[in-house]
């Protein structure tokens, strides 16, 4: 079982947002976690579609110019 390293980041949040997370027994450390998770997911989802935003394009060209490929096998 292979274990990842874990730092301790230097975190601030509002008192009021930390009170009502302690109220609500909320895992303030595994939230923030999948809060950073979520958040990283979203920025490399975000910097691939800019990466390949040409690609995109092309294809959308491609297609406006040849139609669909395989377009006389659709059943719809």
């Amino acid at each position: 079982m292979s274990q990842t390293a874990r730092i301790r980041p230097d975190v601030s949040l509002d008192d009021k947002l930390v009170a009502d997370a302690l109220e609500l027994n909320i895992d303030i450390s595994s939230a923030a976690a999948d809060g950073v998770a979520k958040a990283v997911k979203a920025e490399r989802e975000r910097l691939w579609l800019i990466e390949n935003a040409e690609a995109f394009r092309a294809e959308r060209a491609y297609i406006e110019t040849h139609g669909l490929p395989l377009a006389k096998y659709r059943q719809f």
